[in-house]
């Protein structure tokens, strides 16, 4: 059986959100105020600036981080654990409420496509006290695949 072999493709800025774009899986790594990373597993999609969108509260640690050093990184994951990975460096901003209703529409948007009601759903987001966190992606990685070293693609 022929062994897996990992890949990393170096691409540019379009290809880079093609990649992004249909994926929704991610995790957000931020800085604690000692200097040590915090990961979050979260649910991201992408806006029409080409911005990755994550909803949370304002109280979660990844917020609260983001918002005293805004340097994040986001692990870009495929549906399929073994599927592609690309790795996001960037600056984030948080939107508080009123500000960030329609920014949830279009996150909501990004991910799931058109809600029955939006009324009921801008609802749901002031009562639940939602924000956004925006990243602006300033660098990223190869899109990466793991797998055998290609020197071993023979063996």
């Amino acid at each position: 059986m022929a062994r897996s072999i990992a890949t990393n493709r170096y691409v540019g800025r379009a290809e880079m959100l093609d990649f992004v774009r249909p994926r929704h899986n991610g995790i957000l790594t931020t800085m604690r105020s000692d200097g040590r990373t915090q990961q979050s597993p979260v649910t991201m999609g992408l806006d029409d600036s080409g911005r990755v969108v994550i909803s949370s509260y304002p109280e979660r640690a990844k917020v609260v981080n983001a918002r005293s050093r805004d340097s994040v990184s986001v692990l870009v994951l495929s549906d399929d654990f073994g599927g592609e990975w690309q790795q996001l460096h960037g600056r984030a901003e948080i939107l508080d409420l009123p500000d960030a209703i329609e920014p949830l529409v279009e996150y909501f948007r990004t991910i799931a496509g058109e809600h029955p009601d939006w009324d009921e759903y801008r609802e749901a987001m002031v009562n639940q006290g939602k924000v956004l966190i925006r990243v602006t992606i300033d660098d990223w990685g190869p899109i990466a695949k793991g797998g055998f070293p290609a020197r071993l693609a023979d063996d």
